[in-house]
């Protein structure tokens, strides 16, 4: 009994260490770069790496997109050029993804996001965000920290820490993760007119994690919709979705 006792636990120690080691490649799935879209690619240098931004669009206002962690951004441009023609929109590819330099992390892409809105600032009369899944995290924290006009929030989750905890009950997560993306944390000070759109069926941000980080932006201007017969990954494809997200944005609002 002692021997399957300690073999169950080598095992399930074995196990830590190998989520531990292997965890950013659990959390990011960097895409190949894509060098066909039918959008002007950006440059912006952000400390040592460089970040490939995907820019369509004319307009005074921006939107700046951070998506999820297995998005192939460029693939929101032809939905995105209509839903939001009032504005500039660039999607980011974060470092380590379709042409970006550097690796992922969450420290990498929060430093990223503020080095993008500075550098980009100046060119518009206002910077509104969009973040869906992973990059809810981002657009968060950017908005946090700097003077973020409009902030959706698709798909988004209280703190990766929690979700990876549901999704790995038996494994002492806590002490475990790197990347926490924490953001119910930073959700009360957060006063910005705000949308939050939830899948029905989201099996990968279970809605308890949604609701949660909804119910601690108790400062925000705050709308919330649930997107009936949508799963995570194809939110962004529903009618409903794409006629929310033109409304929010409108600018005669």
């Amino acid at each position: 009994m002692l021997k399957i006792i300690s073999s169950v636990l080598i095992l399930y120690a074995l196990a830590c260490v190998f989520l531990y080691l292997k965890q950013r490649s659990l959390l990011f799935f960097p895409m190949p770069e894509n060098n066909q879209a039918d959008a002007n690619a950006v440059w912006i240098k952000t400390g040592e790496e460089n970040l490939k931004l995907w820019k369509f669009n004319q307009g005074k206002p921006a939107i700046l997109y951070f998506g999820g962690n297995s998005e192939a951004v460029e693939e929101n441009i032809n939905s995105f050029r209509t839903l939001f023609e009032q504005y500039t929109v660039y999607l980011v590819n974060y470092r380590g993804y379709a042409g970006s330099s550097g690796s992922p992390s969450e420290d990498g892409l929060k430093h990223d996001a503020l080095a993008i809105y500075d550098q980009l600032v100046a060119q518009h009369s206002s910077i509104s965000v969009i973040g869906r899944s992973l990059g809810s995290g981002v657009a968060c924290y950017l908005a946090a920290h700097r003077n973020v006009d409009k902030l959706a929030l698709i798909t988004p989750y209280d703190s990766i820490e929690n979700v990876a905890q549901s999704h790995y009950f038996f494994f002492p997560v806590k002490w475990l993760l790197k990347d926490k993306f924490d953001s119910i944390s930073i959700a009360p000070a957060l006063h910005n007119q705000t949308l939050v759109l939830m899948a029905e069926h989201d099996q990968v941000i279970p809605l308890k994690h949604s609701h949660r980080l909804v119910q601690a932006l108790t400062s925000a201007r705050l709308e919330t919709q649930l997107i009936s017969a949508a799963s995570h990954n194809d939110i962004l494809a529903h009618l409903a979705t794409q006629s929310l997200l033109t409304e929010f944005f409108r600018l005669s609002r």
